[in-house]
């Protein structure tokens, strides 16, 4: 067994009896979302399509729970053929924006889509965000810290603190705090403070 390995089986065996509440929240919260939104869900992928060639949905290659790689869906905000890269490794990112993309960006609307991830399970409301499948700096610190061991989020706690503004070490430091101190009650404080957050739009450089 690997070192990866035992330190995902260390964290889940010591997962807090309150996470199966975090697991039933997750479903019940975005199956009712998706229902809720279908309509304006269904708009928002129609005016991405008449304003930009390509498709509605992008589907980027994630590091999910041990790892493992899965497909997160996002509403497309970058041309197709944009590299696959971090936006702030791109040269000129603006120059990569669809019509409607700094403002599905700047309002998150962009990652609503993933509520299909989040009921499937390859994602929770609340986590450290799923790194791309080729940040491996980003990858390689948090299995150091055994921060990979957890299902990524919609949101976390590096994002009510900086998002797009923090560097990767500050990044993983506050994943690992959150590895260190999540409960349910943690998980609502968070899912409060990206509301206040998205609908100040901050933390999003592009």
């Amino acid at each position: 067994m690997s070192q990866s390995d035992e330190q995902v089986i260390k964290v889940l065996s010591s997962t807090p009896l309150n996470m199966p509440l975090k697991r039933f929240f997750d479903i019940l919260a975005s199956a009712l979302l998706l229902l809720a939104l279908a309509l304006p869900l269904l708009l928002l992928a129609l005016l991405i399509r008449l304003t930009s060639p390509g498709a509605a949905l992008y589907w980027s290659k994630r590091v999910g729970q041990g790892n493992h790689i899965f497909l997160m869906p996002k509403f497309r905000s970058m041309r197709v053929g944009t590299p696959a890269v971090a936006t702030h490794l791109l040269t000129a990112p603006e120059a990569h924006l669809t019509p409607l993309g700094s403002f599905l960006r700047r309002s998150s609307l962009d990652e609503l889509p993933q509520l299909w991830s989040i009921l499937l399970g390859d994602m929770s409301f609340v986590g450290p965000r799923p790194a791309l499948f080729n940040q491996d700096d980003l990858i390689a610190l948090r299995t150091e810290k055994g921060v990979h061991a957890l299902v990524p989020g919609l949101t976390g706690w590096a994002q009510v603190n900086g998002r797009d503004e923090l560097p990767i070490p500050e990044k993983v430091a506050l994943d690992a705090e959150y590895l260190a101190r999540r409960s349910f009650s943690f998980d609502l404080k968070i899912l409060w403070l990206t509301f206040v957050r998205v609908l100040a739009r901050k933390g999003v450089s592009h």
